[in-house]
């Protein structure tokens, strides 16, 4: 089965085209962040409007790249949601367009079971079951993972995700969105030791995360290091206060992950979600899975963000089980991945 996903669940227009028995033929992504960079955010009515500018010239520039017509395309997957609500739909709405149009089915993909599934592109992939951190801008959540649809959630973030509070902090040491990229870069140059920040809720049992509170530290630490230095924050210092950051976030998914795996008995744990690609949080697990025996399996860098690749993936081995949707347009910007039925 050939598939065409389209990703545009937030602020990236992916498109790819996925064979079932050929693998991933191509994919193609356009990311709004100097779009949004002047507001320090994602504009939801300026990312809506930008998928609409961005669908159809990548789907055009897939089908060239996979050497594909539309009469080869099987079938068309999109993300359904979670996600904004309007880009939610303009994905929704070409995709069901083009499917009628062509005469193919066409079905609607939780966005975060893409990104779980993203490590199944590799040439390695983890095989079930498994413990999956998906650790994004909208969701920090641990998984016990038996097969595709048979999810069990084990914890899961109780006010802000990790990838927000990565964002957050870096506005706050003026750092340009997003800020993941940019704070790891600056705690490339900081000294350890300097500033010790919390591991939140890491002191009491359980496998749910709070970000939070991190943050108002991180601030309260800015202040005080302003305060300090006649309202300014030396290169250093801010080196320093995001390098104790990163380290608090890392260690801080590490010892859930650690208890998720001691509690399911598992030894192969799969990250995905664009926090995953933080070298920092790589590392340490790597050589933490390796004291455990055990495994860590990723998607390559450019598949740990938002894309159509996962997209086009997961809505293949759905449609290969006969899962479709009704012509009817529905997304939903909220949506628990336990409710996904299994295969």
């Amino acid at each position: 089965m050939r598939v065409l996903g389209i990703e545009t669940s937030c602020d990236e227009t992916g498109l790819a085209i996925y064979d079932s028995e050929q693998g991933l033929l191509a994919h193609a992504l356009y990311s709004q962040i100097d779009l949004h960079i002047p507001y320090g955010g994602v504009v939801p009515e300026l990312a809506s409007r930008d998928h609409v500018r961005k669908l159809l010239p990548l789907t055009r520039e897939v089908m060239e790249q996979a050497n594909c017509t539309a009469d080869q395309i099987d079938a068309v997957a999109f993300t359904a949601g979670p996600g904004l609500i309007g880009a939610l739909m303009v994905g929704a709405s070409t995709a069901q367009a083009l499917a009628l149009a062509w005469g193919k089915p066409c079905l609607g993909v939780h966005h975060m079971e893409g990104h779980l599934l993203a490590p199944m592109l590799e040439d390695n992939p983890p095989a079930f079951p498994f413990v999956a951190l998906l650790v994004s801008g909208g969701h920090t959540q641990l998984i016990e993972v038996k097969g595709i649809g048979q999810y069990q959630m084990l914890g899961e973030s109780i006010d802000d995700a990790a990838g927000e509070a990565f964002d957050k902090s870096a506005k706050m040491m003026d750092l340009p969105y997003p800020g993941g990229p940019h704070i790891a870069r600056l705690a490339s140059q900081g000294v350890t030791g300097r500033y010790k920040f919390p591991r939140p809720m890491t002191n009491r049992p359980g496998l749910d995360f709070s970000f939070s509170g991190l943050k108002t530290f991180t601030m309260n630490t800015i202040e005080a290091e302003k305060q300090q230095n006649n309202g300014e924050l030396s290169e250093q210092a801010a080196a320093d206060i995001a390098l104790a950051f990163q380290e608090a976030v890392v260690d801080t998914l590490i010892i859930k992950c650690k208890r998720a795996l001691q509690q399911t008995g598992l030894k192969r744990l799969v990250i995905a979600g664009g926090v995953s690609a933080n070298v920092s949080l790589r590392t340490e697990l790597a050589k933490t899975l390796q004291g455990m025996g055990g495994e860590v399996f990723y998607p390559r860098n450019e598949f740990c963000t938002d894309n159509g690749a996962m997209i086009a993936y997961a809505g293949c081995q759905r449609l290969l089980a006969g899962q479709v949707n009704d012509l009817a347009i529905q997304v939903r910007p909220r949506w628990p991945l336990t409710e996904l039925p299994p295969l």
